[in-house]
């Protein structure tokens, strides 16, 4: 599928070069002002007239692109790791789309084709010298000793959850199709949270390539087209891609979609033992090898030894008196913890918990306690009932 030619991308992620900047309404000579009776009535019809053409343009703007809002959200985050950073990335493509919007041509490319190449493009120019988005288990080892200090890394750009409200469905790519183990992963679950961590090890150029082609299921001449590249070259980053996902060592369970009725009774479990505070009943939800990290806290933790010993140290800490309400991140079950502390009388917004869960059991849980993940999820600050 070919591309408008006011959309012709550049490795710095342009959107059309100079003549896409104003969108093409640089106004032609519009005289002095004046008409013939020397108070320019003719041109200010013409004012008026132009005007009226503006906005039927912005409100056939607004409309068609509302719908790919959402999905195109999920595609940055996808990208970025960051819901705050997706959605200024968002307003950032739509203002550059109607800049370039009366270039646009529409028998050359679907609305929504033109929308992901500004969208992707964006992405790799926000991401050029940056570092990645990590989770804890992906910056130091696991430590064994759940009384170990806590190391707070306030300053890492961690990988943060993304809302399950009105996530977009996702297309099964050509790596699934041809079925190829990354290739079914990236489709299968492409928003799922080990998949996003896992992403953040590629290159910019290569995660783009890896979701356009897998994700979005584009084919390898259109990614070209998009990113400014060959076929071939398209290809070899999809291999290097797959092959460095593999690497990372996921798990089918941490890729599969949204969690079916099983794995949301796990989780009612585990939050009524949590709010009894019953740590017999948690371990008893733990796989053998089940992960605990907590970013922005460095420590992390495998087992289910190390796992409810590090809980009872919470327990310690912040008392008992916990209310989990639950939620959904990322296509995973979640719970957004409130504890009272002694003393007072209010239950407090503490952290988003977002689980993995496999065969009946709890297999990894990512304790976030960030303002800006509170925030992309809505959370109060108190308890609600």
């Amino acid at each position: 599928m070919q591309t408008p030619d006011a959309d012709r991308f550049d490795e710095d992620g342009g959107d059309g070069g100079e003549d896409a900047r104003d969108g093409g309404f640089a106004r032609g000579d519009a005289g002095d002002g004046r008409g013939d009776d020397g108070f320019g009535q003719e041109d200010d019809r013409s004012e008026r007239e132009r005007d009226d053409d503006r906005f039927g343009r912005r409100e056939d703007f607004e409309k068609g692109t509302a719908p790919y809002r959402r999905e195109l959200l999920t595609h940055c985050y996808r990208m970025v790791g960051s819901v705050h950073e997706a959605e200024d990335l968002v307003q950032d493509t739509m203002l550059r789309a109607w800049l370039a919007y009366d270039r646009y041509d529409a028998a050359r490319a679907s609305l929504r084709t033109w929308l992901y190449r500004i969208a992707t493009n964006r992405c790799l120019t926000a991401l050029r010298g940056r570092t990645r988005r990590p989770l804890p288990s992906g910056l130091v080892g696991a430590l064994e000793d759940p009384g170990a200090p806590m190391t707070l890394a306030a300053e890492v750009p961690w990988l943060e959850p993304f809302p399950d409200r009105g996530t977009a469905g996702t297309a099964f790519g050509a790596g699934a199709a041809a079925g190829d183990p990354a290739g079914v992963v990236a489709a299968r679950g492409s928003l799922r949270l080990a998949l996003i961590a896992a992403m953040q090890l590629l290159p910019p150029r290569q995660r783009a390539v890896l979701i356009l082609r897998d994700v979005l299921a584009w084919p390898a001449a259109e990614v070209a087209e998009a990113l400014g590249t060959s076929t071939a070259s398209v290809n070899s980053a999809l291999q290097r891609a797959r092959a460095r996902l593999g690497e990372a060592g996921l798990t089918e369970e941490e890729v599969t979609e949204p969690p079916d009725p099983g794995q949301r009774v796990v989780i009612d479990r585990y939050l009524r033992a949590f709010e009894d505070a019953d740590l017999d009943a948690l371990r008893a939800l733990l796989t053998r090898d089940v992960v605990l990290e907590m970013p922005p806290v460095l420590n992390w933790y495998v087992g289910p030894d190390a796992y409810v010993a590090f809980i009872a140290r919470v327990f310690a800490m912040r008392g008992t008196d916990w209310r989990l309400r639950p939620t959904s991140a990322n296509g995973q079950p979640a719970l957004a913890a409130y504890v009272r502390a002694p003393g007072d009388d209010t239950h407090r917004l503490h952290t988003l918990q977002v689980f993995t869960a496999e065969d009946g059991a709890v297999s990894h849980t990512v304790v976030f306690q960030l303002p800006s993940v509170f925030a992309a999820f809505g959370l109060p600050e108190t308890w609600e009932e």
